[in-house]
């Protein structure tokens, strides 16, 4: 028996579609865009819907495009499952909807995404604790754990602040107390860190983001590291039972999160992001490099008050971002001085996009408080340090020099 091979991060997502076999030779797992899918032997039919046999029975639940983009996700954060998702707010809201049930108990970074603190916000509403800490320093989470706690759910940079989350000690805490941990892996993609070293039990990923890349396609994937000890989840239904013990949870988000509420990832859209994440490990090295030098740029400009990213010394997670990532990303923020504004700044940058997306080749700026964080109000803002005059950046692959010079004459 041949011993498997161990390859490198980028062939391994080259190749990954091959070793299951494609049509016809192509290099590409091809588009499926059927909805129903039809079986010779109706017990082959039954033996899919209960889980017993691999295979495809409606659109909703997913099909083999975006199936060999799970396979491609699952193989770049190490784990034993993935389920995709229409966006990665759905991919989110599936595992809230999945595994909680009223009076549970979630801790929470209070630095998440504004858009993940109206979700939480939401499940409040249906009778789900929520406690929102500093998620910097362990000693924050273990305080707000109580017996109810069914989960820990962190972001491993924050957006837009760029505060980094203290990942190996809560993730041991998690392991000690039994508890699920859930990473969102967004911000630093698979390519610059794998949560399943801090013993992850479930990452998030927004595939439009750094794995897509392109800005062309819409997805999110929820990934299952297999460290989680599901015997010990009281959530999780008799009927999902019949999987391996480790499959439990991500069947049963399969099924609760993906089959019932139907934020299903369209097969073109799989394939738009399984053909980005070939160039992800490439597309980063890049990316994270334009950030260095730009955040280095305006740390020293005289119209900047301030500058957040976690590759700098002065950011005060800088030392635990170089232990745990190969590169500090390609999301930083800024802080103009005051009688500079933040509009007339943006409108003269000529390379710079103003858009809300992130994780672009191209590199994209925002207002923060006048646009994702308008709705939060101002003491909610002040809360999380989010100045008035907060640009966040999401650098692109744009040749360094030429992206210097565009923020150098915006800024002159």
């Amino acid at each position: 028996m041949s011993t498997p091979k161990t390859r490198g991060f980028t062939t391994t997502i080259l190749h990954s579609d091959a070793e299951a076999g494609i049509e016809h030779g192509a290099l590409h797992k091809p588009l499926h865009l059927s909805v129903a899918y039809g079986y010779k032997d109706a017990r082959d039919l039954a033996a899919v819907f209960q889980g017993t046999q691999q295979g495809y029975v409606y659109g909703r639940q997913g099909n083999p495009t975006s199936g060999a983009l799970e396979v491609k996700v699952t193989k770049m954060e190490g784990g034993v499952s993935t389920v995709c998702f229409a966006t990665g707010m759905g991919a989110i809201g599936a595992v809230m909807l999945a595994l909680l049930r009223e009076g549970d108990h979630v801790v929470a970074s209070q630095f998440l995404f504004g858009n993940t603190v109206s979700l939480f916000g939401t499940l409040a509403a249906h009778g789900i604790k929520l406690s929102f800490v500093d998620s910097t320093e362990v000693a924050n989470v273990e305080k707000a754990l109580t017996a109810q706690t069914r989960l820990v759910f962190v972001e491993t940079i924050a957006n837009p602040r760029t505060q980094v989350a203290d990942l190996e000690r809560i993730g041991a805490l998690c392991t000690s107390r039994g508890v699920l941990y859930v990473v969102d892996n967004t911000m630093t993609s698979p390519a610059l860190f794998r949560p399943k070293a801090v013993n992850a039990g479930l990452i998030v990923n927004s595939l439009t983001k750094y794995i897509g890349g392109h800005g062309n396609a819409l997805g999110g994937a929820v990934t299952d590291t297999g460290l989680f000890d599901w015997t010990k989840f009281p959530n999780i239904a008799e009927n999902y039972k019949s999987q391996p013990r480790k499959l439990w949870g991500i069947q049963q988000i399969r099924k609760k999160g993906l089959r019932d509420w139907g934020g299903t990832l369209a097969a073109t859209d799989a394939h738009h992001i399984a053909a980005g994440a070939e160039t992800l490990a490439l597309r980063m090295g890049r990316t994270c490099s334009n950030a260095q030098a730009l955040a280095e740029f305006l740390s020293a400009h005289p119209q900047v008050g301030a500058v957040y990213y976690p590759g700098l010394a002065s950011h005060p997670q800088h030392a635990l971002a170089r232990t745990l990532f190969s590169g500090c990303g390609g999301i930083f923020s800024f802080e103009l001085k005051e009688g500079v504004d933040c509009f007339d700044f943006l409108n003269r940058l000529e390379i710079v996009v103003s858009s809300s997306n992130l994780g672009d080749n191209r590199t994209l700026a925002i207002p923060v408080a006048q646009t994702i964080f308008w709705e939060m109000g101002p003491e909610r803002r002040k809360e999380m340090g989010i100045a008035e005059s907060l640009i966040r950046i999401s650098t692109g692959i744009e040749d360094c020099e030429d992206l210097l010079a565009d923020f150098r004459q915006a800024l002159g």
